[in-house]
């Protein structure tokens, strides 16, 4: 009864959340200075023009009615159609998927790959002298340094010099698996740089909070190996704050393949976006970000669900308190 209850109030949560993105985007995309009408005329677009096209795509209604109309479409699954190519939004952000998806999936490998073991090892190796201030300085200058900063620094050093990997192409993975992935590992490098940092120092203080408890060093007492211990009594416990935060870093990571995307030139999901906000293309947008909200309540759906495996203690207080 407990469980049920608590899924009934996240999932009401969760539909609670996504019709206020859809209210916040709805609004937001046709607040942006220049409109749809303004953007395909041009300047010089007489307002008998304007008021045609205006007409042809429903803008000329009261922004509540065009919202409704929106919203009652999107429940029957149904995002419309491009105001620029005429083709259903819903497919084409099916089409782009892929590419996204994959390029967050390398950037969160890479994440736990380098990030985890790099944060153990500081926490492991940090001194009270000053151990693993090397560590903490390049964790600061990751998250300090922007995408756009960090992949046009990469696009121009790897279309200057011959370094074996080429950008601003992209190969199917269905067509040349390898060529794909010679593609895709500096977008990923770049998306992951952020996230690896932020999990580096997430499971350093982890650990190191970890470190100072009782069964540590009874473990260190009863004469276990470093890896032993490290294995068996620090990871696991350790392991809440960190999953919780990649599971965070994930739904980041999408709206960083934004950047990252169009500075490629990745015909993902994010570029897909960027592009249609320069046109003002409002069907595709709106169904972009609600997308991006939903993979978001998603995760967290999956992260209180993963935490709680790990943890048994936090999944019987979040049984309580529903």
């Amino acid at each position: 009864m407990r469980l049920l209850m608590w899924w009934s109030g996240r999932a009401l949560s969760s539909a609670a959340t996504l019709l206020g993105v859809s209210v916040l985007i709805f609004a937001a995309v046709r607040l942006m200075p220049g409109g749809f009408a303004e953007t395909v005329l041009g300047p010089f677009a007489t307002p008998e023009q304007k008021a045609e096209l205006a007409a042809r795509y429903g803008l000329d209604q009261p922004v509540f009615v065009q919202y409704g109309h929106w919203l009652a479409a999107v429940a029957g699954g149904d995002f419309g159609f491009s105001m620029i190519s005429r083709q259903p939004v819903g497919a084409e952000l099916l089409a782009r998927l892929p590419i996204t998806a994959e390029l967050t999936v390398l950037a969160v490998a890479a994440s736990v790959l380098l990030g985890v073991p790099l944060g153990v090892l500081t926490a492991v190796r940090a001194r009270p002298t000053g151990g693993g201030a090397a560590g903490r300085l390049l964790s600061g200058l990751g998250v300090s340094v922007p995408e756009f900063v960090l992949g046009s620094l990469v696009v121009f050093v790897f279309s200057r010099y011959a370094l074996g990997l080429q950008v601003g192409s992209w190969v199917p993975l269905t067509r040349d698996p390898a060529a794909n992935l010679a593609t895709m590992i500096l977008p990923a490098a770049v998306l992951s740089v952020f996230s690896i940092s932020v999990t580096a120092r997430t499971t350093r203080d982890a650990v190191m909070g970890v470190l100072v408890e009782p069964y540590v060093t009874a473990a260190v007492g009863r004469g276990e190996s470093p890896w032993s211990i490290v294995r068996h009594h620090i990871l696991r416990n350790a392991a809440t704050p960190v999953v919780t935060l990649i599971g965070t870093t994930t739904a980041y990571l999408l709206g960083g393949a934004l950047i990252v995307e169009h500075v490629f030139n990745l015909p993902g999901v994010g570029s897909y976006i960027v592009q249609a906000v320069g046109r003002r293309d409002y069907a595709v947008v709106q169904a972009g970000v609600l997308l991006a909200a939903g993979v978001f309540i998603v995760m967290n759906v999956l992260i209180d669900l993963l935490v709680g495996a790990i943890d048994p203690r936090l999944g019987v207080m979040a049984g309580r308190r529903a």
